[in-house]
């Protein structure tokens, strides 16, 4: 499972101006998983994008390697 967590933490950190304070953290159930996604107040806007266009986007990529997986995965920007 720690690929997604890798992804997220380096999709945040490339789009960030503080990366050192990007934080992801996992939770994990049975056949889900829950990834939040800790940034500075400075780069929220960054991360979520216009309309939420980038943090879905995120989403859209795990989705996708979960489903390979057979799980379930969300993404909480926190």
């Amino acid at each position: 499972m720690s690929d997604m967590k890798e992804l997220v933490e380096y999709i945040a950190k490339a789009l960030a101006d503080y990366p050192d304070q990007v934080q992801v953290s996992e939770i994990e159930g049975e056949n889900s998983l829950i990834l939040e996604l800790r940034v500075a107040p400075d780069d929220m806007g960054r991360i979520i994008g216009k309309k939420g266009q980038t943090a879905n986007a995120m989403r859209a990529l795990i989705r996708v390697l979960a489903a390979k997986q057979g799980k379930r995965v969300t993404l909480e920007i926190v």
